[in-house]
């Protein structure tokens, strides 16, 4: 069902950037059809990747089940948000402008925070007993939930420093707010994907198990120094 969702959600973020490609229309900014596009193909992306990794987790069958279904519900719920919000040509996040724009703008902020509870699980699981899979799979698994902590994170900074911006009037100025920290979000969101991945492609090889692993690692830590580097960045230019 996971799958299926999250090949859904792309579909419907390349649908966008069809519109996009007749529509026309900026980029850039809070109010363009790039939202619906990135959106929905980041989390049907991260969907799809949490729903395969966590197989290798030590989770209880019924546990991993239900933490699924919300992260699912959760997923749609966002992009669905989102998406509604661009076919309305209003900003879909930090909008206080009317009710129902407040209503989803919230709705939004706390579905964030429900990502954030049923990921945190998922992360605390491979943490706490080695994950199960090919060699490498374990660091892979290990690395990427500790990358995808650092896009939750900057991702809740982005919501709060802007939802005060915004309530203290400043509107304009809480959608430039989120610019500095958007490479770092993005970049550190997928590692969860990439290494796992990556791991189970040298699963197929002929290589010995300590090769493997170390190339997992190598990966790994060149992926922390891009996260690293858009950290950096972040700081210099917020």
């Amino acid at each position: 069902m996971c799958y299926a969702i999250g090949a859904a959600l792309v579909l419907s973020g390349l649908a966008h950037l069809l519109v996009f490609a007749v529509d026309g229309g900026p980029w850039d900014g809070p109010v363009s059809w790039r939202k619906p596009v990135t959106f929905g193909l980041s989390f049907g992306l991260t969907l799809i990747a949490v729903a395969w990794v966590t197989s290798c987790l030590r989770v209880g069958a019924r546990s991993r089940a239900v933490l699924l279904l919300v992260f699912a519900a959760d997923c749609v719920v966002e992009v669905a948000g989102i998406t509604l919000q661009a076919w309305r040509r209003v900003p879909s996040h930090l909008n206080m402008e009317t009710p129902f724009d407040t209503a989803v703008s919230m709705t939004l902020a706390v579905g964030g925070g429900v990502l954030v509870v049923v990921l945190s699980a998922f992360a605390a699981a491979a943490f706490r007993h080695r994950p199960d899979g090919p060699p490498g799979m374990a660091p892979a698994l290990r690395s990427g939930f500790a990358l995808l902590m650092v896009g939750l994170l900057s991702g809740a900074v982005m919501i709060a420093r802007g939802v005060v911006l915004s309530r203290t009037g400043h509107p304009e100025a809480a959608y430039h707010s989120t610019a500095p920290l958007k490479p770092l979000h993005g970049v550190s969101l997928h590692g969860v994907l990439v290494l796992p991945v990556l791991a189970r492609s040298l699963d197929r090889t002929a290589w010995s198990d300590a090769t493997r692993r170390r190339i997992v690692y190598a990966a790994a830590g060149a992926y922390t120094a891009a996260v690293l580097a858009a950290g950096v960045w972040a700081a210099l230019t917020w």
